[in-house]
């Protein structure tokens, strides 16, 4: 039996945040999570903004979202500060699925190699950074998706068998 997935998608743009756009990233995550059975549980649009992603993340995962995604701040502008914000909280990061999401995205984009996507454990939740535009974050939310359940397992502290 596969383990039940609660999620919590957090859109990181200081424009989608003020209003000046409508977020596409959230809702591109959310029909890719029902597309894996996965429920969408919370979302929330935050700025870029390292407080307020923590904020968010954290929340989401007292509220019980094994899995945190969130979609933007992952490139090397001044504003991108998705992977500083997760690190400031997270107990561990793992790097294979940062990894395999770039080594993927090079093959639909030389410029995938400018990604600072990354999966960490934060509380009991494992958190996703993935890209803002919305197909690059269903799309490298497809590369690690069959890892997702057995390391939400291990996030969530639940038996798991090898």
């Amino acid at each position: 039996m596969s383990h039940h997935i609660t999620v919590g998608v957090i859109t990181v743009s200081d424009r989608a945040f003020s209003g000046e756009y409508e977020d596409h990233g959230g809702p591109a995550l959310r029909a890719a999570c029902r597309d894996y059975a996965w429920d969408v549980l919370a979302e929330a649009v935050v700025p870029d903004d390292e407080e307020r992603i923590r904020h968010t993340i954290l929340s989401f995962s007292r509220q019980g979202c094994g899995l945190v995604l969130t979609t933007g701040g992952t490139g090397i502008a001044e504003r991108d500060v998705t992977p500083e914000a997760i690190r400031g909280i997270m107990r561990v990061e793992i790097p294979g699925f940062g990894e395999a999401m770039r080594m993927q995205s090079l093959n639909i984009t030389p410029n995938a190699i400018l990604s600072r996507s990354l999966a960490a454990i934060v509380g009991r939740s494992l958190v996703i950074a993935l890209p803002g535009k919305p197909s690059g974050a269903v799309e490298c939310l497809g590369f690690i998706k069959e890892a997702v359940p057995h390391t939400v397992k291990l996030a969530v502290g639940m038996p798991t068998s090898c």
